[in-house]
């Protein structure tokens, strides 16, 4: 099987029509892809091996892709927009579960070494950076899919307008407005936080 545009789409398609393992022939060809995207994912949002390694994210976003009856991408550059997304879910869960246990029982919390306080800094970025995004998405729900595109999967402009299927020119006007957004709602933030997402 070739890795081409082409194969990848009629991947994607046999995949909405329920042809038996049309998803898993789709990931294991875009692999690497995938893992180049967690990886993106984990370095804007946590540390790796902080709260969830590489590999950890990719078979747990596979796990929640898998589940949807149909996926909905229409190429490559869309179904790894999508993924982008569903991997920022698994990363927001994973900081909402630590958040949960730490507060369990109303005790208070003391970090016993340097990796817990650095769990419990990760945590709260990503809850942070994850509720400024749901808020722009209330706003405007494509400037938070620029984001994911340009800010989490690391696409240029014309990759995001391919994905999105908008113009080139929408996309330049729509990431400048989402970073003055993001840097606007995060400025009462945490510094690492406002920097990190919103200075790319």
């Amino acid at each position: 099987m070739t890795d081409g545009a082409g194969t990848v789409t009629a991947l994607l398609l046999a995949h909405r029509e329920g042809v038996p393992g049309a998803f898993d022939r789709l990931v294991e060809l875009i692999y690497p892809e995938l893992r180049r995207v967690a990886r993106s994912q984990l370095r804007r949002n946590a540390r790796p091996d902080v709260l969830l390694d590489t590999t950890g994210l990719v078979h747990e976003t596979y796990v929640k892709l898998v589940d949807q009856a149909q996926v909905g991408a229409r190429d490559r550059g869309h179904f790894l927009a999508i993924a982008a997304r569903a991997m920022r879910q698994v990363i927001v869960d994973h900081a909402r579960n630590h958040q949960a246990a730490k507060r369990g029982g109303g005790a208070a919390h003391v970090p016993i070494d340097e990796r817990d306080a650095a769990v419990q800094h990760q945590a709260e970025h990503v809850l942070l950076v994850n509720q400024a995004l749901e808020r722009l998405g209330k706003a405007d729900p494509r400037l938070v899919q620029v984001v994911e595109c340009r800010f989490f999967v690391g696409y240029t402009d014309a990759e995001t307008s391919a994905a999105l299927d908008v113009s080139t020119r929408t996309i330049e006007r729509d990431w400048l407005r989402a970073k003055a957004w993001l840097r606007e709602a995060l400025d009462d933030r945490p510094a690492d936080a406002a920097a990190r997402t919103a200075g790319s």
